[in-house]
């Protein structure tokens, strides 16, 4: 909501986003969703896929966190021993991991990267803005290029609780 007075030439700005703290993101996570924004068009799809990628999302009471995410609709290999470069390139494309600590400032979570599937992320941060709404986890990252076409993306991804 937006009160603006211009007599008095000054607005409030009231938002509804709450400010969490770290209990309310303790426990095990699955992704429900995960849209992709187009900052140059606006046009919104899918993020990783499809409307259904397979994601998992960990905070722990310790300060730790581990995050891992595949695409909808990847390409199984035949067999380990059988891959080629091109299903190496196309599975390493169409999937993230990393783990490492957190941060929580009220609206913004930082996760400070120790270990990642892409080690151009490792000793990185990535910052979120999180919010808890209806029992679910929303994280929504700044304007970045997405690694898959280097086009700038804004993605929100969107958590349901597994378990404490």
């Amino acid at each position: 909501m937006k009160l603006c007075v211009p007599a008095a030439a000054w607005c409030f700005v009231a938002s509804s986003a709450v400010a969490l703290e770290a209990h309310d993101i303790h426990g095990t996570w699955r992704l429900a969703s995960a849209t992709r924004k187009i900052v140059d068009t606006n046009e919104t799809l899918d993020a990783y896929g499809g409307p259904r990628p397979s994601g998992w999302l960990t905070y722990g009471k310790d300060g730790r966190m581990m995050v891992i995410c595949a695409f909808e609709g990847r390409t199984k290999p035949i067999a380990n021993d059988k891959m080629t470069d091109e299903d190496r390139i196309h599975l390493h494309k169409t999937f993230f991991a990393y783990a490492g600590t957190y941060t929580l400032d009220g609206q913004r979570i930082t996760h400070a990267i120790d270990t990642s599937w892409n080690e151009a992320w490792s000793g990185t941060s990535q910052v979120r803005d999180v919010e808890l709404k209806d029992g679910k986890i929303i994280l929504t990252t700044p304007p970045f290029k997405f690694n898959v076409d280097g086009k700038t993306s804004i993605l929100t991804l969107v958590w349901e609780r597994y378990n404490r």
